[in-house]
């Protein structure tokens, strides 16, 4: 696989989040509202796309919790399905359950739903005391020690040196800027400013192709791989594809995220992707060719 660039996300790809920000995005919402999604259904959000921002996550999972229990009568896969169906993200939630609920039971709803009180508590949960008073601003109301800190180290330093030996490399994230220094410092990559966007730095977000196209111009690559752990990562590339018809983008998934096993495998490769790997890890085997020995397809 011919890459002048490779150009990598940040959860589930260099750190796992499962017991971070999915964590918080379940507590958060059980803290708000007595009443929360299991842990597991966080990727069935996930896959119907437009949640590459986990706030946004957090509200939509506590819009179904709240209309759940106002009478919408879908299970969490139908409503994730309903949601994907009308275009993913958090507005498409709202519209799934204001279509599904009756005058009453809206209104109801949607003077319960409090997206800023969920995305504090969420920051509490995530950040922890310290880390919330510094990044915050804000006096925290708990005294948490934070699920940021709970975040293994995917990428080896060995990959981090085959990779720079050989490629520019980037990084395209939906973490605030803050976030994203503490986890690439953890894994000991340093990536400039102008090789990397995160949520501060486009509006869009992922699936849309701007951010990676654009570095893909800095990096003046005429072919990039970008490596993510959700589908909105792969149809990001292949978005990418459509947009600049110049270049070659090739969306590598990773199986060290919400997305595992063979089922895992299936859903990266029908939404376009390139290569499937185990982890980061393997990216160097891969682009060297033995995609065979590292797991991909």
């Amino acid at each position: 696989m011919n890459a002048d660039a490779v150009v990598l996300d940040v959860d589930g790809v260099l750190v796992d989040v499962a017991d971070s920000y999915r964590r918080a995005i379940v507590e958060s919402v059980s803290r708000v509202y007595g009443d929360t999604i299991p842990k597991d259904a966080v990727q069935q959000f996930k896959d119907a796309g437009g949640f590459n921002n986990d706030w946004e996550l957090t509200y939509a999972a506590a819009l179904y919790v709240l209309a759940d229990g106002a009478g919408l009568g879908l299970s969490l896969p139908s409503f994730t399905d309903r949601v994907a169906a009308t275009g993913g993200g958090v507005s498409a939630a709202e519209t799934v359950v204001l279509d599904a609920l009756g005058p009453a039971e809206r209104e109801r709803v949607m003077n319960e739903w409090d997206p800023d009180r969920l995305r504090d508590v969420f920051q509490q949960l995530y950040l922890g005391t310290d880390l919330y008073r510094e990044l915050e601003g804000g006096e925290p109301e708990m005294d948490t020690p934070g699920y940021i800190h709970d975040e293994p180290v995917i990428l080896d330093g060995e990959t981090v040196d085959a990779l720079r030996a050989r490629y520019d490399v980037g990084v395209l994230t939906g973490r605030p800027a803050a976030e994203a220094d503490i986890a690439l410092d953890r894994v000991g990559l340093d990536v400039p400013d102008e090789h990397r966007f995160t949520m501060d730095d486009w509006e869009e977000g992922k699936p849309h192709p701007r951010a990676l196209v654009t570095l893909a111009e800095r990096f003046d690559a005429d072919s990039v791989v970008f490596v993510g752990d959700t589908l909105d990562d792969i149809r990001t590339a292949v978005n990418a594809t459509g947009e600049d018809t110049d270049r070659e983008y090739r969306g590598v998934g990773v199986l060290t995220g919400g997305l595992t096993g063979e089922e895992g495998r299936r859903k990266y490769e029908r939404a376009g992707a390139t290569a499937v790997v185990d982890s980061v890890n393997d990216l160097p085997e891969l682009l060297d060719g033995d995609d065979e020995d590292a797991g991909g397809n």
